[in-house]
């Protein structure tokens, strides 16, 4: 059998290419929020990943953001985004990925970032690395937050909640080089670890934003946290990732202002 990396390389690919020949189609969208919304690609997407993986490890857990959870008492649990920027896709913008994490016990193993509209395929595995279309990559060597590109994101409930990142981003802004919201955060962790951004932060993300794109930044030589400082966990309230020479600097500017408006 194949590798569990070639495996997931394999069906994000499909996954994604399936996504990309219906970008600029219409798309029949539904809503988990008022500005949170699933397309029927979402789901056919998700459909693809999960009935393979199940077809090939039918005693692994996954767990899927739109419909799939399961349960089996494995080791190994699938951790799948099956379209990471689906408000960009529904509105035919290509900027959006498919990202796929292997969870083993309490460890991400695996995780696959598949951007299909630049055919670009990020690949992490614990302990050897991240890799871009088969080369090795590396997070940046910007030394100084006030040199530094970021990124981040916005909560879906921010019409409804005071803590809804505004003031991080008018603090962070005032303090960085500049940042870059481009609404997918498993592609923001992405290019951190390539060294296209040297800092990411968001709030409320969930596991399935976060497990491939973790893996991915700290293979390549950067750090992720909460935003304290403190180890970061799949349910962790907020992300921090950086390229290490700004962390602190991050976490300090983060740290200085209140978490609602």
């Amino acid at each position: 059998m194949k590798s569990f990396k070639d495996i997931a390389i394999e069906i994000a690919r499909e996954a994604g290419q399936f996504l990309k020949a219906r970008l600029n189609s219409v798309h029949k969208i539904g809503y988990k929020g008022e500005i949170n919304l699933v397309t029927e690609a979402d789901r056919a997407s998700e459909e693809m990943i999960t009935s393979k993986i199940n077809h090939l490890f039918p005693d692994h857990d996954i767990l899927g953001e739109e419909f799939t959870s399961t349960k089996r008492g494995s080791d190994f649990r699938w951790i799948i985004d099956p379209l990471d920027g689906t408000n960009n896709y529904a509105h035919g913008y290509p900027v959006f990925c498919v990202s796929i994490a292997l969870h083993r016990q309490d460890k991400i193993v695996l995780g696959v970032i598949y951007n299909p509209v630049l055919d670009e395929m990020f690949v992490a595995e614990e302990g050897k690395g991240a890799l871009l279309n088969g080369r090795q990559i590396h997070v940046s060597s910007t030394v100084g937050l006030a040199e530094s590109l970021l990124a981040t994101g916005f909560p879906y409930d921010i019409r409804q909640d005071s803590q809804n990142a505004l003031n991080y981003f008018n603090t962070m802004i005032r303090k960085a080089r500049g940042i870059r919201r481009a609404g997918s955060a498993a592609l923001d962790l992405a290019y951190v670890a390539a060294g296209r951004f040297d800092g990411f932060w968001e709030l409320k993300l969930c596991p399935w934003d976060t497990a491939a794109g973790w893996l991915m930044v700290e293979e390549a030589g950067g750090i992720v946290t909460d935003l304290r400082g403190k180890e970061y966990y799949l349910d962790s309230p907020i992300i921090l990732a950086s390229n290490g020479k700004i962390h602190e600097e991050m976490i300090e500017a983060l740290n200085s202002v209140s978490p609602t408006l």
